[in-house]
């Protein structure tokens, strides 16, 4: 369901997954995010028996140390909990997929008629799933945190071998919150240019969202960052949320910067027009002068407007006459002298 990705605009993405246990929390959800102005909604697909042991433990800042299993098993959503949030958010007008941890959730999002899928961080070098999801056929957005250059490109040779030509790649950090000083933007832009023909984007996991408009600014194709309607809510995910005000300041901003882009063409602006004629300066007059009188150093000066002789032209009408009479401060034209 990429119906709202176009060329040329950042798709930007709301992470609901992991911030609603209810569907009147998720429908709440949808709608903040709907009115944000988002392109896509995103949920987590897992049940915890497939994707973590019990022995698995988080030690992160947002969870403190605790057992994934249990936290995991708190947050999964059944099939009729996926078909709902996913029927409300189409309603609404936005796209949206998810992020499936085992075969059996390409299944039940199948089921489902997701139309595109997200890989998270953790399955990244996960090569037998991806070849399951590459599998599909549908377009697939493959976050990179953890990474290595070298395990990207043999990633996304599997999924290519598999069958997505060309999935979308983003620059994550998988530190939940993530610090300034371990962004490293710098990192996305070297994803751009080893895979030239991909579009490359960015997985925000930072307290604030400055880092995704700045990414936005440095090329990035799409954003993708978690969405609450409370940063205080329960949850692990929430304190790293953008909650309704700021993703709202986040998609106009993005909105903003690319009508400030521009074509790239140095020239100029439609808007400058007027000011280049009155605020450019040209050779004008210092007294009157009759025709006939060639023009000494003294009797010229650069001044604005700049509809006249331009002041590079100074020096070579130096000793030029007049060929009408001028009073001073005339703007020289070129049509005044012989």
């Amino acid at each position: 369901m990429f119906q709202n990705f176009r060329h040329g605009r950042c798709y930007v993405i709301a992470e609901i997954g992991g911030n609603f246990t209810t569907l009147e929390q998720a429908v709440r959800l949808v709608d903040e995010a709907a009115a944000c102005g988002v392109d896509a909604v995103k949920l987590q697909t897992y049940r915890a028996e497939t994707l973590s042991s019990r022995l698995a433990m988080f030690d992160m800042e947002n969870t403190g140390r605790t057992s994934q299993f249990d936290l995991f098993r708190k947050y999964e959503l059944d099939g009729g909990m996926h078909r709902a949030v996913f029927e409300y958010a189409q309603s609404r007008g936005l796209d949206w997929f998810s992020s499936p941890s085992h075969q059996t959730d390409v299944d039940l999002l199948e089921a489902c008629g997701v139309g595109a899928y997200k890989i998270g961080s953790d399955d990244a070098v996960n090569l037998p799933f991806l070849h399951y999801v590459a599998a599909t056929r549908k377009p697939i957005i493959l976050s990179t945190g953890m990474c290595t250059l070298d395990e990207v490109k043999e990633s996304v040779a599997v999924l290519r071998h598999a069958g997505c030509a060309k999935p979308m790649l983003l620059h994550a950090i998988t530190s939940y919150p993530t610090h300034a000083e371990h962004v490293n933007l710098a990192a996305m832009q070297s994803l751009m240019a080893e895979f030239p023909d991909l579009d490359v984007g960015y997985s925000d996991h930072t307290l604030t969202p400055v880092a995704s408009l700045c990414a936005v600014a440095m090329g990035a194709r799409i954003i993708e960052r978690h969405f609450t309607w409370d940063k205080n809510a329960d949850g692990p995910d929430h304190m790293l949320s953008s909650d309704p005000t700021e993703m709202k300041w986040l998609v106009d901003a993005i909105r903003s910067f690319e009508v400030m882009r521009g074509t790239g063409v140095k020239e100029p602006a439609a808007s400058e027009l007027t000011t280049r004629r009155n605020n450019r300066k040209s050779v004008v007059l210092q007294h009157d002068m009759e025709a006939g009188q060639a023009i000494g150093l003294d009797d010229i000066a650069i001044k604005r407007p700049g509809y006249g002789v331009a002041p590079k032209f100074f020096e070579q009408i130096i000793g030029r006459r007049l060929v009408r009479d001028l009073p001073e401060g005339s703007v020289l034209l070129w049509e005044d002298l012989a």
